[in-house]
């Protein structure tokens, strides 16, 4: 741990002077008074300091890279594929914000942007960060209830959306679900601005909705292209919305300097990247990944990143993303576990890799979802190539722990995101916030302060913010996820706080059985949650998903699971009940829904969340259990 120890320590010794260092790549048009500084007991970083993270993602490149393709966007939706280079994306965003100044839109508005994976949504954000606007993007396709809500939360002058976004095999209408929302909220837009998509056409509301073509050229018309505002370093750049626990939504905020100093060190020191490099995040931007790793720290970079609009499979089939890595040089990718469990579970051989040039691939990243052993080094033989996975979170907005492959590759440990980054000071704490020894699963927590480019508050709910991150353990933030850290510093996430399990007294990790059973020759992927029981408080459940080809039949898989599980954990676990599904209930972004299981089999009331991907799947999760007696109340 030679460039990683040297450099962590360094920030430990003297974290303001190391994010004063890490600011000189960014462009600044006033320097700050104070690297560091607390407000009401929140800390805010580069005060008094003023930006542009517009300009920073592209005017500052257009001199010396105006000709290199700045979005590659690949639609295997609908066959297209477009390149800008940095100097046409930045004419496109400049003109957009003079469309969006038109409605009145200028520095400290909220604009709403609901769109699919097409290079327009990346033009809107990056034209609200032009004007000093603040941004609020919401996964496009988001029920009408859902949206409504995060309108009357942000309280948007204006809305940019779409007419339609594409699934495999069906059109999704964008537009009746917008009007159906701006129905409900009590807040009223000014105005919305819908790109109409030839795959469906929307009907728009005279005297509020208004054409992307129509207002562009309008803007061009009237030579409106407006330069660069300058707005604080602790300025809101975006407010995205992640689910709370009262089911409100928590609007995480981003400032605009400390983001863009954190994601521009990342792309060099994390992802091993240089300007001119392709970086692929296989996200979506209406999640933060899409946030950090499509639009702002490829840009800030000087990378091309890629805006890919598809599905790792059926999209035409499990070599969707060789293809795209072959077709555009990619040299990192970054993408969910529950991607290549995914691929894996159609082509489980790897069949498909053989067809195309990987070259320039390096390095495969992987986060949103715990990196099972069995995933990773299934990648690995595939590739040929670094599986990392690392961990972060939509509040922290750039990865907490990882293997820092651009200051060294560390070993990697199979089920750890390896090591934490500078910024980050990890524990593992007790229930009273004690620290615990290597190898004790507890709470995983964060001394404070908290680096730049992590949420500063929560939107207009700087209280929200304080109960429900830092009140629980003094001193720290809240994770909420459980795990712990070995005798080399790497950290081990088993699962969230809430899925570490009580087993007649004994405490036990969902996450430390999913692993044993994902190691598994027919399991494609898996889930294991906690069920009331009466004798030992809770037992554990484990789903099954299998691979394709696997011509056996599912009883027997599922003995062997539990078979599994008993030589590998023990007796202690309880566990006895595996059930072969044919799929998992997922979000949109590829987090398995346990908590929601959780209640269908414990017979509790639950709803639907507006994040999943399909809401029947709940369903046969729910004829599952009640083949194993359990999902019905009595």
């Amino acid at each position: 741990m030679g460039r990683y120890r040297e450099t962590y320590d360094r920030w430990k010794r003297d974290p303001e002077g190391f994010w004063a260092e890490a600011a000189r790549e960014i462009d600044w048009s006033r320097s700050w008074d104070t690297v560091l500084s607390e407000e009401s007991g929140l800390s805010r970083w580069f005060a008094g300091a003023e930006c542009n993270t517009c300009w920073n993602a592209l005017d500052r490149h257009v001199a010396t890279r105006g000709d290199q393709a700045a979005l590659i966007y690949d639609s295997a939706m609908t066959g297209k594929v477009k390149s800008f280079t940095y100097r046409e994306l930045t004419e496109k965003v400049a003109t957009f914000a003079g469309a969006l100044q038109r409605h009145g839109v200028g520095k400290g508005d909220c604009v709403i942007i609901y769109m699919p994976m097409v290079p327009q949504a990346v033009v809107a954000m990056l034209a609200c960060a032009r004007l000093g606007a603040i941004h609020s993007v919401v996964f496009g396709g988001f029920a009408a209830k859902e949206l409504a809500t995060r309108i009357d939360d942000a309280r948007p002058k204006l809305i940019v959306s779409a007419s339609c976004g594409l699934e495999p095999g069906r059109v999704i209408a964008y537009k009746p679900l917008l009007d159906h929302a701006i129905e409900l909220s009590a807040h009223k837009p000014s105005a919305t601005i819908i790109f109409q998509r030839a795959e469906a056409q929307a009907a728009l509301v005279p005297g509020r909705d208004f054409d992307w073509k129509d207002e562009m050229d309008k803007a061009r018309a009237e030579g409106r292209a407006p330069a660069c505002v300058p707005v604080a370093a602790t300025d809101p750049l975006y407010v995205l919305y992640t689910s709370g626990t009262t089911g409100k939504p928590k609007g995480v905020v981003r400032d605009n300097g400390g983001h863009m100093v954190a994601l521009e060190w990342t792309m060099k020191n994390v992802y091993g990247m240089d300007p001119g490099d392709v970086f692929w995040a296989a996200s979506d931007v209406g999640w933060v990944v899409g946030h950090s790793y499509i639009v702002y720290g490829p840009l800030f970079h000087g990378c091309t990143t890629i805006l890919f609009e598809g599905k790792p499979v059926g999209t035409p089939d499990a070599g969707t993303f060789w293809r795209v890595i072959a077709d555009h040089g990619v040299k990192a990718l970054f993408t969910a576990p529950t991607a290549f469990r995914a691929i894996k579970k159609e082509d489980p051989k790897a069949e498909l890799v053989k067809d195309y040039d990987l070259s320039t691939l390096k390095t495969l990243f992987l986060a949103g979802e715990r990196g099972d052993p069995d995933t990773i080094q299934w990648a690995e033989r595939a590739l040929g190539v670094p599986v990392i996975d690392h961990w972060w979170q939509t509040e922290t907005g750039f990865p907490m722990v990882a293997n820092p492959v651009g200051l060294e590759l560390l070993p990697v440990k199979y089920g750890s995101p390896s090591v934490p980054m500078p910024g980050y000071e990890i524990h593992v704490v007790d229930e009273a916030a004690h620290e615990l020894p290597a190898n004790t699963t507890g709470a995983i927590v964060v001394k404070l302060p908290l680096p730049p480019g992590c949420l500063p508050t929560l939107w207009r709910n700087d209280e929200g913010f304080r109960s429900s991150y830092l009140a629980d353990y003094p001193g720290y933030y809240k994770t909420a996820d459980a795990g712990y850290l070995d005798e080399d510093g790497y950290l081990y996430v088993m699962s969230r706080t809430d899925d570490i399990i009580n087993v007649a007294g004994h405490r036990l990790s969902t996450g430390g059985m999913e692993e044993v059973l994902a190691g598994h020759p027919d399991v494609a992927e898996c889930a294991v949650i906690g069920v009331a029981d009466a004798l030992k408080g809770q037992v554990p459940i484990g789903f099954l998903v299998i691979n394709r080809g696997v011509d056996r039949p599912a009883s027997e898989i599922e003995k062997e699971a539990v078979a599994l599980i008993r030589e590998k954990i023990g007796p202690v676990a309880s566990f006895r009940t595996a059930i072969v599904v044919p799929r998992l209930p997922k979000t949109r972004s590829g987090k398995i829904l346990r908590g929601t299981m959780r209640k269908i089999a414990d017979g509790e009331a639950w709803t639907s969340p507006a994040t999943i991907d399909d809401p029947m799947i709940l369903n046969e999760i729910g004829d599952a259990l009640g083949g194993v007696g359990y999902g019905k109340k009595e």
